[in-house]
């Protein structure tokens, strides 16, 4: 069997821990594997069927591919590779419009909230004259403003007064997302990862001294955590209710119970694994496996 882990990252950054212990994990499991970086990809299309080709030979497909879309801005423009692999019969996870739902925040909210799955209140706002009305209905500051796209904390900030609240909106952009500041959670938020349907580990995450965010990428710390039964219903769930078949969810222990921040169709797994001794790569290319196997009987 030939596996590729389909990267997103430019050509002049190294692959990412994640896809190569990927490709090392199904090395060591007997599989041919290789890490296919999006640019190198050339889509053709003429008169009798579309090609692809990379590094400008015709590709021969991969017997399954997990994509890596470590895309923050333009997804559906760069996620076009994914979309015409699908239409080309080629067996892949995650897919085209999963990962669009959790690239844009208000479309994972919407789909959350339509399947009754816990979230903090959330305000999108468009007008000015909205501004007062928006933050009393996400109880007030401080408050979290978000862009609609963004990853690794990007985006995101804490805002602690009214005047802070106007000076911080420039209307740049077409709208805001205004939320409610989960207090009780103290800077801390638990990710939890799912394969297949299955929970393949749980981390708790910390923000550094000074910071709101706890994401690794901004200094954050994880260690292992026992999950609530409730917590492991939720992240299933989520998964679910997008239609991913991995996925990382962000959970804060609200005063009220938990409540999901995010869905990552992306999600590392560096730090789950150095804190969790949890084989998440493993867990990925034995689901593969399966579900190539399972599409070619």
């Amino acid at each position: 069997m030939n596996l590729g882990v389909l990267s997103f990252r430019s050509l002049n950054r190294k692959s990412s821990y994640e896809e190569l212990q990927m490709k090392r994990i199904a090395r060591d499991m007997g599989l041919k594997a290789r890490i296919l970086r999006v640019n190198r990809f050339q889509m053709v299309y003429d008169q009798e069927s579309p090609q692809l080709l990379y590094n400008g030979k015709r590709y021969k497909p991969n017997d399954v591919i997990i994509t890596r879309p470590s895309v923050l801005r333009d997804a559906d423009l760069h996620l076009s590779i994914i979309n015409q692999m699908e239409f080309m019969g080629m067996a892949l996870f995650n897919r085209y419009k999963s990962i669009i739902n959790t690239k844009n925040k208000i479309k994972t909210i919407q789909i959350l909230e339509h399947f009754n799955i816990p979230i903090p209140k959330t305000v999108v706002l468009r007008r000015k004259e909205d501004i007062a009305k928006a933050a009393k209905l996400v109880n007030g500051f401080p408050l979290i403003v978000k862009a609609p796209f963004g990853s690794f904390g990007n985006g995101v900030t804490i805002i602690e007064s009214m005047r802070a609240l106007q000076s911080f909106l420039t209307w740049n952009k077409p709208l805001y997302l205004l939320q409610q500041y989960v207090k009780h959670s103290r800077g801390k938020d638990i990710r939890i990862f799912v394969v297949n349907g299955e929970i393949k580990g749980a981390m708790m995450r910390s923000a550094k001294k000074g910071e709101f965010r706890s994401n690794i990428e901004l200094g954050g710390k994880g260690m292992p955590v026992e999950i609530t039964e409730e917590e492991k219903t939720i992240a299933l769930r989520s998964v679910q209710a997008l239609n991913l078949t991995y996925g990382g969810v962000d959970i804060m222990r609200g005063k009220n119970g938990p409540v999901v921040l995010e869905v990552n169709s992306n999600p590392g797994f560096k730090t789950l694994e150095a804190a969790t001794g949890v084989n998440i790569a493993r867990s990925l290319v034995e689901y593969a496996i399966e579900y190539a196997e399972r599409r070619t009987q």
